[in-house]
């Protein structure tokens, strides 16, 4: 299958664009996952161009954040290839997972910060756990990323000091410290109020371009985050209903798409969630 497409479900994908001519970071062919008696992920197949924003949407329960969770190397699946980087990673043991998620920053939809922790130790954690920078070196670190993320001076304030939007600022500066290739967000603007969720898709946008990342984003802030984003890739039922540049998918003639889009904007969600 192409990279643009409209798969209708019966085997069949429907061409909406060319595919873009940049190198993948990330490829992903028939994957299958499988909890109990629900079939999750379906036969997932979609290409995360390097350098670009790819975000994944779709309804709950359509498989968006267990997709994110195999790329990122927290699942494996039933079936099917997820290439890394060139390195098929499906198959790969604990000393193999653990150098390919060396090239990961991710963010979690809670931020996961410690409050235990300043913000400055919650961003140098990583670098203390995970590199041999000297002290100085680490600070430095820290400072420059909390700086990219317009943070500058909040070294010393608790995460409970914090408003939603500074949280989420600094969870993305942890996971912006260690310099990753690729960048994952699950749901990065949850909890926050809309006057509030636009500064943070800049943010993410703004990051993206001056780290030169790959990013992969899981988000339900539809349509909004498609102003952000490069690519999208619609998932139903498990599967890969729809995938393309943001202008293909929003000119798609699908009437599955446009009942999401038109359940979004009325504040429903029209199925039942399992896994994201």
């Amino acid at each position: 299958m192409s990279q643009t497409e409209i798969n209708h479900g019966d085997g069949h994908a429907q061409d909406i664009g060319n595919a873009p001519s940049a190198g993948n970071a990330i490829e992903v062919r028939d994957l299958r996952r499988r909890f109990g008696r629900q079939q999750v992920l379906d036969g997932v197949t979609l290409d995360f161009p390097a350098g670009q924003i790819t975000t994944i949407v779709g309804p709950s329960g359509s498989g968006k954040t267990v997709l994110l969770k195999h790329i990122n190397l927290l699942l494996r699946p039933d079936s099917g290839t997820i290439v890394i980087d060139n390195v098929e990673v499906t198959k790969l043991g604990a000393i193999g997972l653990d150098a390919v998620r060396e090239k990961f920053g991710m963010l979690f939809q809670a931020g996961a910060l410690f409050d235990s922790m300043s913000i400055f130790d919650n961003i140098a954690f990583p670098l203390v756990e995970k590199t041999r920078l000297t002290r100085a070196e680490i600070a430095e670190r820290v400072h420059e990323t909390l700086k990219a993320v317009g943070l500058q001076g909040m070294e010393a304030k608790f995460p409970s000091e914090m408003s939603g939007g500074m949280q989420k600022r600094a969870a993305l500066a942890r996971a912006l410290v260690r310099r990753p290739k690729i960048l994952m967000l699950d749901e990065p603007t949850t909890g926050l109020d809309p006057s509030r969720t636009g500064a943070i898709h800049e943010l993410i946008r703004r990051t993206q371009e001056n780290f030169q990342l790959t990013a992969v984003m899981v988000s339900h802030d539809v349509p909004a985050v498609f102003q952000v984003s490069d690519r999208v890739a619609f998932l139903h039922n498990g599967r890969t209903h729809l995938n393309g540049t943001v202008a293909q998918v929003m000119a798609a003639d699908d009437d599955v798409f446009k009942r999401f889009l038109a359940g979004k904007a009325s504040g429903e969600e029209n199925e039942t969630a399992f896994a994201g």
